[in-house]
């Protein structure tokens, strides 16, 4: 309580510190408000997209380098698979590696000639292989470099998991290549890194005779990996499946960042249980990218690391050069703002001295303003305000009059449709004095459609009165027809106080009387015009349909296009038939119909129109379910 009772008196004695200041001071402090708060919010999310873009740029320039360096190990992989299969599928080297007795000197001369110098080639014409072994687990014969007894690599790791598979492909990945002519020479091995593929076999099956191994060296098999190029910027690893991580020794992010190992390693075996990768990586201060492809086919990831560092600058270059670039703007806008206020503020005082007299009842002699903007505008319209204020009061006593002679005039009108109708009435007796009922009955409903049309009190009507003027309709235009058209209503009860449009039925029920019905004699003798009421979820569905020639596909499409359009472009087609008459009218009509009851009930109600060639012409008026007086009825 004591917190927002101290709350409001701070923010009291602000807005009435702030009410003393100048108006040019409260300006010049809006102006900076209004200008402040755009260029901080144009400013954050400028530089939020410029670090996306940096950052996305990285990322694509980065992946497609570690997508070509895919491909190639991809191009590797399939050679040294070549040449593996080569070997392993040579019926004479299995007879050679399962011989269980030391050959004779033919035999072995006969095999080196032939099967040896081919696996020989093999190698040779494939200069990224470093070594092709075939180990046989008898006696038999060596033939240095290429065949040896497998009791000789027998207790190597590799060799132990390779022999399990039974045929299968297996890949070993090692930092240094124990080459056996080398071991055996007494050299130390190689400090490179190299890639094994090996392949048991069995002749028969399950009987293991020995095995073949295509060695090739990291550098050759992922070059981007080993490069010796200077790069600070990015450095690509290769994970085996039993993430040992293989990349070049010098200039490594691994010296720097002692966690980084242990992190890649981590993600690795949570994406190879998730398949979720986050490639964002912090540390001691500094930002990297972690961009990482799987490589299937060898059980093993190829991961390219990206350094941030030279992104994170251009990205606080460009900052720092938004932040300055506002605090320039601000202070320019500030100085422009303080020398107009001064211009400004001098005419305002005059116009107010000016609007002071005119309040203590002096008369207006005009104020001019020299070089417009705002102020000028307003004095310009505060003349024109006091010139219309004159013009309003010579004004009123004219409006008076004239109000007074439009309810006159209206007063007139309504005593002309009273003779009019009274005139009706006088016919319609003499009539019935001749006992013409045809003439007397016809002048009733003309009579009760005049009413209709003349007494126009509101848009809508109970559906009772639409329908009964329907029915004189009917009654006056079968006068003119030797076989009558029949009306026939299926409503019921209840639906009567429903709310209609007024005059919203009867121009689709004239355009079935006007076009329903070629005049052909057979199809005379029997027309039928029907109205059927149904509801769904709230709205009400009125069908006017007639019996009549229907409407061809054609006709029924520019009908639609007719009603349907916002404003009359072309002629419709008649409605129902050819249509002797005008052949816009049923299109006019209808689409009248139409906005109207989008116009006063929205854009989900209107018309619908239906026709089977020489059969029906159907039109379907969607509505709410409205009482007359503005309730939704239950």
């Amino acid at each position: 309580m004591r917190l927002g009772k101290r709350t409001g008196a701070i923010w009291e004695s602000f807005f009435y510190w702030w009410g003393r200041r100048s108006l040019q001071s409260r300006l010049i402090a809006a102006y900076i408000f209004i200008i402040l708060g755009p260029c901080l919010m144009v400013s954050f999310y400028s530089y939020k997209a410029i670090n996306n873009t940096y950052v996305k740029d990285a990322v694509d320039k980065n992946s497609y380098l570690l997508q070509m360096e895919k491909l190639h190990i991809n191009n590797q992989i399939e050679v040294m698979e070549r040449a593996v299969q080569m070997a392993y599928e040579d019926k004479e080297v299995k007879d050679y590696l399962a011989n269980t007795e030391e050959p004779d000197l033919v035999e072995l001369v006969d095999f080196n000639t032939n099967v040896f110098r081919n696996i020989t080639r093999v190698q040779y014409n494939n200069p990224n292989i470093e070594h092709l072994r075939l180990y046989s687990n008898s006696n038999v014969h060596e033939m240095w470099p290429i065949i040896f007894r497998e009791s000789r690599v027998a207790s190597e790791p590799w060799y132990q998991k390779a022999e399990k598979l039974k045929g299968q492909f297996s890949w070993s990945f090692l930092n240094s290549d124990r080459d056996l002519l080398e071991r055996f020479y007494g050299q130390k091995p190689k400090l490179v890194p190299k890639v094994s593929l090996l392949r048991e076999m069995s002749i028969p099956e399950d009987n293991h005779i020995g095995m073949v191994q295509v060695d090739m060296l990291l550098e050759r098999f992922t070059p981007k990996t080993y490069t010796t190029i200077q790069d600070s910027q990015s450095q690509m690893f290769l994970v085996d499946g039993e993430m040992q991580l293989f990349t070049r020794p010098d200039h490594s992010f691994l010296k720097e960042n002692g966690k980084m190992a242990a992190a890649i390693t981590d993600r690795l075996q949570s994406y190879n249980k998730t398949g979720d990768w986050d490639m964002h990586y912090t540390e001691n201060g500094k930002s990297f990218l972690l961009i990482n492809t799987p490589l299937d086919r060898i059980n093993a990831h190829l991961l390219n690391v990206v350094s941030m560092e030279g992104v994170m600058k251009e990205i606080s270059h460009t900052r720092n050069l938004i932040i300055g670039v506002n605090i320039g703007f601000i202070i320019l806008v500030t100085v422009i703002a303080y020398v107009l206020n001064a211009f400004i503020l001098k005419n305002l005082r005059r116009l107010t001295e000016t609007m002071k007299k005119v309040r203590r009842g002096e008369a207006y002699t005009g104020i001019t303003i020299r070089g417009g903007g705002e102020v000028g505008e307003l004095a310009h319209h505060f003349s024109k305000l006091m010139n219309t204020i004159n013009t309003l009061v010579a004004q009123a006593v004219q409006k008076q009059a004239l109000s007074k002679e439009a309810e006159l005039r209206t007063l007139h009108n309504q005593i002309d449709a009273h003779f009019l109708y009274n005139t009706l009435e006088n016919i319609k007796m003499l009539a019935e004095m001749e006992n013409q009922r045809t003439i007397s009955d016809a002048l009733t409903s003309l009579g009760g459609m005049m009413r209709y049309n003349f007494k126009w009190s509101g848009e809508y009507v109970k559906l009772r009165d639409e329908v009964r003027h329907i029915e004189n309709y009917i009654e006056v235009m079968n006068i003119r027809f030797e076989y009558p058209i029949v009306l026939k209503l299926r409503i019921e009860a209840h639906y009567l106080e429903l709310e209609v449009l007024k005059m919203s039925l009867q121009p689709i029920v004239e355009n079935s009387v006007k076009h329903a019905w070629t005049g052909d004699k057979e199809e005379m003798k029997e027309r039928i015009i029907c109205i059927d009421i149904s509801e769904s979820e709230g709205d009400i569905f009125i069908a006017v349909h007639d019996n009549g020639i229907g409407l061809t596909a054609e006709r029924q499409a520019t009908l639609n296009e007719s009603v349907y359009a916002v404003k009359e472009e072309q002629p419709a087609a008649s409605f129902s038939g050819t249509g002797a008459s005008n052949p816009r009218a049923s299109g006019i009509g209808l689409r009248n119909v139409h906005q109207r009851l989008q116009l006063f009930y929205g854009g989900a109600y209107g018309l619908e129109v239906q026709s089977e060639p020489g059969k029906w012409t159907t039109v379907f008026m969607t509505l709410p379910k409205v009482l007359l007086t503005g309730d939704k009825q239950p």
